[in-house]
């Protein structure tokens, strides 16, 4: 077969190679050439007439479609529209309990547990990022780093000329990374006259070890960067004393991802990515699912696996508040998918978003987490933020995640602090961009079976919570993005 029937239900099948006008394919002939991930129709559609995928409407159709025809943005139309009232109807699949998997990581002391010893250099300002890059350019030549994986500096423009919500969430997204699990030690770099203050933001952290987290304010030194330098040291020296302890997956939360998503996003990577969802789960461990727009039109199928009732109306509030924040700003909610994911073979937000939330497995939901929020229970969560792959990441980071698994069809080198797993939904894309990709979900179309591939996969994911480096460490490649809504001063 060159095509593939997600679901008995389905009105279209997808391509899994290059189709030519003329060409049968399951008993159709095709009336147009489909590219590899594109959809064809498997029976005649009437104009309105819904169009299936994953066994759910993924729209409906702006015209006649006949079978065989290319079935895409020419001829479908998203029924996605604003704010819904929706009914608690649970639909749960038990997950039963397996063996702890036992994993090495570095236990903090306030009972978290890090994958990596890394030393954060944290701005609270942009103008700052320069002096931050200097200390660790020397601190990396000068510094003792025997037992430490490696130095990130948490680069971002803002701090300064933010008002209201925009000041808050910059500097409650820094307080988080700060006492992040994978950072054995601080340095907080200020200037001094910003808006995001060093003595409030201190305050906020709480009870904290200095030891490990130290504050610099550049302008009330003669030489920051020097004076950066002998404090990291000392942080340095802390840190060289951690090692790894024996413990079990239960203490890993792993966040769910995808960026420059194509047709073979929901067949291959992300599956994939929801079978170890499911297995992280069951030995009480936690995964956490983001993108809030990537949910529109999928919203229901994780409604119907909350845990219980409460559960279910903060999923509701999730999806309906960020519907209000589109219209907020006079945008519709359904200006989605992007070019990319276009060209990919993504042809509806509903498309897409059918796609995206196989990541979460088939576990309960059994939390949501909202912006101020750290992640507090165990087992599926679902975290608010944007689509977009740096903010999402960043805030899958923040709120306490130790690594993030990321499907992609159309390829990215991005990865935030925290080891970002970088997974092909394609074995074009693997092939061509080795150096980005950690593990190639393709092979499942190239023959290798799901139960085969998830074991490798399952083992890849040990290997890099063990220390493995991903490759977005190999590279270098360690940002953050924080999300901002409100005015620049």
């Amino acid at each position: 077969m060159k095509s593939l029937l997600i679901h008995e239900s389905d009105s279209v099948r997808v391509a899994l190679h290059d189709l030519k006008k003329g060409e049968e394919e399951a008993g159709i002939i095709l009336k147009e050439d489909i590219k590899t991930a594109h959809k064809f129709a498997i029976k005649d559609i009437k104009k309105g007439e819904n169009i299936y995928k994953y066994g759910y409407p993924i729209g409906h159709a702006k015209v006649d479609i006949a079978k065989g025809s290319w079935v895409h943005t020419h001829n479908v139309e998203t029924n996605l529209s604003s704010e819904l009232e929706y009914t608690y109807k649970p639909n749960k699949v038990e997950i039963k309990p397996l063996p702890k998997r036992e994993v090495y990581l570095y236990k903090r002391e306030n009972d978290t547990y890090g994958i990596r010893n890394n030393l954060l250099i944290v701005p609270l300002v942009g103008c700052v990022n320069g002096q931050a890059e200097r200390i660790k350019e020397r601190l990396l030549k000068e510094g003792n780093l025997k037992n430490v994986d490696d130095i990130i500096v948490l680069k971002h423009p803002f701090g300064c000329s933010q008002m209201g919500d925009d000041k808050t969430f910059t500097e409650r997204i820094l307080q988080k990374c700060v006492v992040h699990p994978n950072a054995g030690g601080v340095l907080i770099l200020s200037l001094g006259c910003e808006e995001n203050r060093m003595e409030p933001f201190l305050e906020g952290l709480s009870d904290y070890n200095k030891s490990r987290i130290k504050a610099l304010k550049a302008q009330d030194v003669d030489d920051e960067v020097e004076l950066g330098v002998k404090l990291g040291k000392e942080i340095l020296s802390v840190m060289n004393l951690d090692t790894r302890t024996k413990e079990d997956l239960s203490k890993i939360r792993v966040g769910l991802k995808c960026g420059g998503s194509d047709g073979f996003s929901g067949i291959t990577a992300n599956p994939l990515v929801g079978l170890f969802s499911d297995y992280i789960t069951a030995q009480g461990g936690t995964s956490v699912l983001s993108e809030v727009p990537e949910m529109f039109g999928a919203e229901l199928t994780l409604m119907a696996r909350a845990k219980n009732e409460e559960v279910f109306h903060k999923i509701v509030t999730l999806i309906n508040n960020f519907k209000k924040y589109y219209e907020n700003h006079h945008q519709v909610c359904y200006e989605n998918p992007s070019p990319g994911n276009k060209d990919g073979g993504i042809t509806t937000l509903e498309d897409k978003s059918l796609g995206c939330v196989q990541k979460s497995g088939h576990s309960d939901v059994v939390d949501v987490v909202f912006d101020d929020e750290f992640i507090t229970k165990n087992g599926l969560n679902l975290l608010n933020g944007p689509g977009n792959d740096m903010v999402a990441c960043t805030n899958l980071a923040a709120s306490g995640c130790q690594l993030i698994l990321f499907t992609t069809g159309r390829g990215t080198p991005f990865g935030t602090f925290v080891p970002t797993v970088k997974i092909a939904t394609n074995s074009s894309l693997a092939k061509r961009k080795a150096n980005w990709i950690d593990f190639n979900a393709g092979a499942l179309i190239d023959g290798t079976s799901m139960e085969e591939l998830k074991n490798q996969f399952i083992e890849k994911i040990i290997a890099i919570i063990n220390g493995t480096k991903a490759k977005n460490e190999e590279n270098g490649f360690e940002e953050i993005s924080i999300f901002k809504d409100g005015v620049t001063l």
